[in-house]
Formats: C-alpha cells, structure tokens, sequence
C-alpha cells in the first residue's frame, strides 16, 4: 500500500514523503475547518436546517478534496466559499426576499454554468481578458460585504433610522464577544498561527458557555443527521427573468475569480505553476472545482471554491494531490461531532468575517490610482457593494463604468470583448429590469 500510494502521488518527483504530507494535510485541515461550523451558522440565516447543512458541507468538503488529490493530484482543499454564503443568506433570501430554495437554485445554475464555461476552455480566457481592475473592485466590494455582515452579526453595528447605521450596545455579550473573537484572529494571524480561526472559535463558544444563557453544551459526538431537509430542494419556477441572469452571472464570475485565483497562488507557492499561471491538470481542477459547486448546491449548501488556507499546507511541505485526499478524510470523520454545531452562537463567526474582509480589501493597494478610468471602476464596484447591499449591483456597476470611462477618454484598445459583452449584458439587465 505505502509503495502504491509512494507511486500513484509521486512523492519523490514532488521531493516530499507521506509523513510529511499528512502533517501538511492536518495543518490544512485545522486552518479550513471552520467552515463546517461557519456555514452552517450562515445558511442557517436563509432558513435552511444547519444540522443538514453541517452535514452537507462536510460532505462535499470531503468529496471535492478527495477527487482534487486523486484526479488532478494538486494540493488544494475545496469546501463551501465564504462570501457566497454570505451574499446567500443574508442578501438573495434576506434583502431579496426569495425563498433559499430559489436562492439556492442561483447557485446551482451559476455552478452549472461555470462548469460548461470550464468544459469548453472559456474559463482561463475569461480571467485573463476581464481587467486586473475590475478583479480588484470586484474583491475588495465582497469584502466589505463581508465586513458589513460580520459586524450586523454581532450586533456592533446596528440599523438607525436617523443615519442608517449606528454603532450597537459595546456592553452587550455579542458586541464584546465578537469584538474579541476578530482581536484573537488578528492577534494569532500576526504571529502565523495557522489555527487563529479555529482558535477563536473554541475560545469565544467556551466563554459564552459560561456567560451567555443562550448558549449551551449539546454533546460532543452523533450519528451524522439528515440531509433530507435541504437535499434536492433546488426551486425553478421563480428564476424565468431577465434579472436573475444578471445574480446567475455575479455568483459565477466571483466563483471564477476567486477559485481560479487560489489554484494559481497555491501551485505558485507549491512550485507547481510556470511564470504565466500554468499548473499541472489544470483543465481537471476547474472541472472539479465547478461540478462540485453544482454538486454542492444540490446537496444544500453554497458554492464550492478552491480554499487558499491549502497555502498552509504547502507551507508545511505538502506538495502532491495525496494532502487534500487526507484532508478530505479528515472531513469525513468530522461527520460524526454535528452537535458541536448547535454550540457555537452566531456572534463567533465575526471574527473569521472580519479577518476575511482584511484580506480581500488589502487588494485595494494593487490599483493604479493615478489612471482614473483604471481606479475609478474599481471604486465603484468595490463601494456599491456594501452600500447596496448586493454583488451583483457592485460587479454590474463596475463593468458599465469600465466601459464608459474607456471610451470616453479614448482608450478603446483596453476594452477587451470579454469586459465589452459583460458590461452589455449588464446594461440590458438594467433597461429590461
């Protein structure tokens, strides 16, 4: 077994040895596991059951980085995006008001669709022609999507008639707690403590145990629950209009970014990516990643992406497909502690929202700011976001303000067909709506 295994992963070509592979693979598994309690928290929001969808994200967390380390060999973990939960949850079925089971079948389609664009080689293509801009408008707007949603969790920002916003009760348990929670994420961050989510999680639901009366111990291990309540839930009657292809397309190009992104930066890192982002069984990695999606989304749980905690893993030593084949059977035996899910109060996921919204608004250093028809779209997309409490208004507002910028100052030849037909696309939404 151990030969077969040394032979199928070629663990000497990649100069790397099963043990240290496994320890790359827990390294991987400690920094992404939060997501299995994380999601289900989100989810929960939209009104789905979170023991099931616990359940479903563990399992196709599981399925995706089994098949990513057996059949394109790449040391990448996938499991449910953070992001696309979020705009889920509390945007589609929150602000939207459409039921989870429509907002679910967005997902589904957008998964659908990423993965024909994937089939035909459109993908790469896609990346390379929408500008480095936009890309960075685009992140940076979801981030502070994130940042916003991770604050209203708990509770330290609040509605106010008079300006909007205000700043929630500071006494309060979830304003103190979730404060907390972000401070330990940074704190540990900051000195490489690839656990610093997980470890904010255990230490934020053990305080609130002890001091919040909503909180409570509920066991440690079961049999894995159903996933009856949220599996092929998938609803199409309400998604025949011309505004929902424009949700479709918002889902698919932050899945397309986002996931195409990591698999570079994670094979860079790993030594595994040439200088123009070519890596070994590319085309094989974006069909996983993409059916997983719509795997996923049938299963009853958010879209699935290529999670760049893997760089953790790699940072360790992990350098061959047999690091994400373990992490996702470390899943797997994480089926069994559903009841650790119950336990964890909402205000304990801000932490991990604040820090992702850190990262992905860090981004903005990257713009040109002295070419305003580069800044400008970047802006718009990144601020229209949070204050219209959408992606998909941030991404359409960003691509027509690209394009109208472009001509206006003349710079026709920086418009490739690529942005040109997205920002049409979008533009006819808004005529059509």
């Amino acid at each position: 077994m151990l030969a077969f295994i040394e032979r199928y992963f070629e663990l000497k070509r990649h100069n790397t040895s099963l043990k240290q592979e496994l320890i790359a693979a827990f390294t991987t598994f400690i920094t992404m596991v939060y997501i299995a309690f994380v999601n289900p928290k989100i989810l929960g929001a939209a009104g789905m059951d979170t023991q099931a969808v616990f359940v479903t994200t563990v399992l196709i967390t599981a399925i995706a980085s089994v098949l990513m380390g057996v059949v394109a060999k790449l040391p990448i973990a996938l499991a449910p995006g953070m992001g696309i939960n979020a705009y889920f949850a509390y945007v589609l079925v929150g602000s939207n008001g459409l039921t989870w089971q429509t907002g679910m079948t967005l997902i589904f389609l957008s998964a659908v669709s990423l993965f024909l664009l994937s089939l035909f080689k459109i993908r790469y293509w896609m990346v390379s022609n929408i500008p480095h801009s936009l890309r960075i408008g685009i992140s940076v707007g979801c981030g502070l999507l994130i940042t916003l949603i991770g604050l209203h969790n708990a509770h330290i920002i609040v509605a106010n008639p008079d300006t909007m916003v205000a700043l929630g009760d500071p006494k309060s348990l979830s304003f103190i707690l979730g404060s907390l929670g972000f401070l330990i994420v940074i704190a540990l961050a900051q000195r490489n403590v690839y656990a610093s989510v997980l470890i904010s999680f255990v230490v934020i639901t053990a305080i609130a145990l002890v001091v919040d009366p909503e909180v409570s111990y509920h066991g440690l291990v079961s049999m894995p629950p159903s996933i009856a309540p949220v599996t092929g839930q998938l609803e199409f009657k309400e998604i025949a209009s011309f505004s929902m292809v424009g949700v479709i397309v918002s889902v698919m190009l932050i899945n397309l970014f986002e996931s195409s992104g990591t698999f570079i930066a994670v094979t860079t890192k790993a030594g595994l990516a040439d200088d123009k982002g070519h890596y070994p069984n590319q085309q094989k990695s974006l069909l996983i990643d993409s059916s997983a999606s719509a795997v996923g989304s049938y299963m009853g749980t958010s879209a699935v992406t290529a999670y760049i905690e893997s760089a953790s893993g790699v940072a360790v030593g992990g350098r061959s497909g047999l690091m994400s084949f373990a992490v996702g059977i470390l899943f797997l035996a994480l089926l069994f502690f559903s009841p650790l899910e119950k336990m964890i109060p909402l205000y304990a996921t801000t932490g991990a929202l604040l820090y992702i919204g850190v990262l992905m608004i860090s981004e903005l250093s990257k713009i040109d700011w002295d070419d305003l028809t580069e800044a400008t779209p970047s802006f718009v997309a990144a601020v229209a976001m949070p204050f219209t409490f959408t992606i998909t208004e941030g991404i359409a507002l960003g691509f027509i303000t690209y394009v109208v910028l472009k001509l206006v100052a003349g710079k026709f030849k920086d418009i490739t067909v690529c942005t040109g037909l997205m920002a049409l696309l979008f533009l006819l939404r808004y005529i059509f709506l």
